[in-house]
């Protein structure tokens, strides 16, 4: 065999070889763009925008009984979409209290004054160690971003906290101006309270241990609470829902219905409510359209 027949031979064979890693690769990622939609869902590896044609919402004026928090967001993320300076939120306390459905709500209010202004990006919990890519990401894009994260807290040992602390505030870049987080946890400091306690009572020094691990709360310049609401702003919920509904009837049975309900839960908040008239209409044999 002639050696020009061996090079051709070995050619051919790196030629299959090269088409094979070829077929295996996975397929180059495309673009990241917030062109196309309102709200999108980060999946990292590979990095991607998911874009979410319809939100999962409430309309901003069937709030209720969180009045003041509500202005305050809304008035924050105003100003951001306007361009102007804003803070990172936390909206922290009593469960179906309408955090999330508050950022949601307000992300459409301010699209519905200036279309297409902001584009609200969530980030699930674990994928917070990728959020510096995420951030690299939205930094290039000329829209204006809503960051959030719902149901945001930090268990023992879990040391994500620390690099969620520097690219909020403390790291080299910082946020990007056209970013803001918005984070929702039953925990005011995203941590529980035990392992607040923990720390204080194993440390050297308790005060320095306790605020390593408080200090994250701190890189939010809002906090937002939200509490348990009362049998009058329950009942308003129900109200609300009801006239937007179109679910008459007798207006005294469907308020004894109500609080039965609420007890039965254990409870009084938005999400009830909502469960409640979810419930109604059902029986009502009426759509929630």
């Amino acid at each position: 065999m002639t050696e020009t027949s061996d090079a051709s031979e070995i050619l051919a064979a790196l030629r299959r070889i090269a088409d094979a890693l070829e077929r295996q690769s996975p397929p180059p990622v495309a673009a990241l763009s917030l062109d196309g939609a309102d709200a999108f869902i980060w999946h990292p590896d590979p990095d991607r925008l998911t874009p979410v044609p319809v939100v999962n919402r409430v309309d901003f004026d069937l709030l209720r009984g969180i009045d003041r928090v509500r202005d305050i967001l809304l008035d924050n993320t105003r100003r951001f979409a306007a361009g102007f300076p804003a803070n990172n939120a936390l909206l922290w306390g009593a469960r179906g209290m309408g955090k999330s459905s508050l950022v949601k709500a307000v992300h459409a209010e301010i699209n519905s004054e200036r279309p297409g202004a902001l584009a609200l990006v969530e980030i699930n919990r674990e994928d917070i160690p990728t959020l510096p890519r995420l951030l690299h990401v939205l930094r290039g894009q000329t829209r204006r971003s809503v960051l959030y994260c719902d149901d945001l807290s930090f268990d023992h040992d879990d040391t994500t906290y620390k690099s969620l602390k520097a690219v909020l505030e403390g790291g080299l870049e910082g946020r990007p101006e056209n970013v803001i987080f918005y984070a929702t946890s039953n925990r005011r400091h995203l941590m529980p309270r035990d392992m607040i306690e923990n720390e204080r009572s194993n440390a050297i020094n308790p005060a320095e241990a306790v605020e390593e691990k408080i200090s994250l709360s701190d890189r939010f310049g809002l906090w937002l609470g939200f509490h348990t609401c009362s049998q009058d702003d329950y009942l308003a919920m129900i109200a609300g829902y009801r006239e937007r509904y179109g679910l008459a009837g007798d207006d005294e049975q469907i308020r004894a219905d109500a609080l039965e309900w609420s007890v039965t839960r254990g409870a009084r908040s938005g999400r009830v409510a909502w469960q409640f008239i979810q419930d109604l209409a059902g029986r009502m044999g009426r759509t929630l359209d």
